[in-house]
């Protein structure tokens, strides 16, 4: 059988490489161009185009995710999130090829009180989440045959994230101090990735018309939600089962911890729609750790 092909913008992020090793498992041929050869920033129309044309499907993973620095540099963060990715949306329409663009709980103010649904009007605090949901509306504005897949709080053992963090500072610290007052929804990169496989090979299958309920907005992100302190609690906690050194963790609000750009307070976001549709659950993050420590104390 011949191998389904998936073209993947932004194959070196946490999320683009568990996607770059899963995907061969499920039997989609992945290419994943460089940004040195294919930067979704500045790519012109021609060069998306060419890429897209030699793919089934198309996965968005890429963006600007330095939050903070988005307010100081907003034009890199609106052509990363929003101009880019409404190009990418324009050619995957009139080469018909779906696309699966990734996009993130901070399209929300964090000023509710409920798990977010897909249809809650956005109100983005900064320039970060701004530009994402900029993008989320450009992708939307290019046809229907698109999956917006929003997620949270994303860790993995690769880059830069806050397991990777808390595990560094606690080798370097006696003592480390987290935020207890914002809560969200830590997820694994590989999570999101597999169910972006997940939605993919539904795609494939299926070939829905433009009316179908596989196109739209979905969620998924971890269960249960928890604050960046009990995520923190939860990575010392298998660090320690491992024999790694861990600090005394301590609580702080976000007031103890001031940032160029606010973060919502409460971004939990509710999963059912996707559950629903596809048949994928929202996965649990403890479970997501577990595999990470794995990964990073194997000898």
């Amino acid at each position: 059988m011949e191998r389904r092909r998936l073209l993947l913008l932004g194959g070196t992020g946490q999320v683009g490489t568990a996607l770059r090793r899963l995907a061969p498992e499920r039997g989609w041929s992945v290419s994943a161009p460089e940004r040195s050869v294919l930067d979704l920033a500045t790519a012109d129309r021609d060069s998306l185009r060419q890429a897209v044309a030699a793919a089934d499907l198309v996965v968005n993973a890429a963006a600007y995710t330095r939050v903070d620095q988005a307010e100081t540099e907003r034009d890199a963060a609106i052509a990363a999130n929003a101009t880019g990715p409404g190009l990418l949306a324009r050619v995957c329409a009139e080469a018909e090829r779906p696309l699966l663009h990734l996009s993130t709980d901070y399209v929300f103010d964090g000023s509710g009180t409920r798990p977010y649904r897909e249809d809650d009007p956005v109100a983005p605090l900064g320039v970060y989440g701004a530009s994402k949901a900029a993008g989320e509306a450009a992708v939307r504005e290019a046809g229907p045959r698109h999956v917006i897949l929003r997620t949270a709080w994303v860790f993995s053992p690769d880059g830069n994230n806050f397991l990777r963090t808390m595990l560094r500072l606690g080798r370097e610290r006696p003592e480390v101090r987290v935020v207890d007052d914002q809560r969200g929804c830590p997820t694994a990169a590989d999570d999101i990735a597999a169910a972006c496989l997940g939605i993919a090979d539904r795609l494939a299958a299926d070939r829905p018309d433009d009316a179908s309920p596989l196109w739209g907005t979905f969620h998924v992100a971890g269960t249960p939600a928890t604050t960046w302190h009990g995520f923190a609690a939860a990575i010392f906690a298998e660090a320690e089962r491992r024999g790694l050194p861990v600090p005394r963790l301590l609580p702080i609000t976000t007031a103890d911890y001031p940032t160029p750009t606010r973060r919502p307070a409460f971004s939990v976001l509710d999963c059912t729609r996707i559950g629903t549709v596809y048949g994928i659950a929202a996965p649990d993050w403890r479970a997501g750790v577990r595999r990470c420590l794995d990964r990073l104390t194997a000898h």
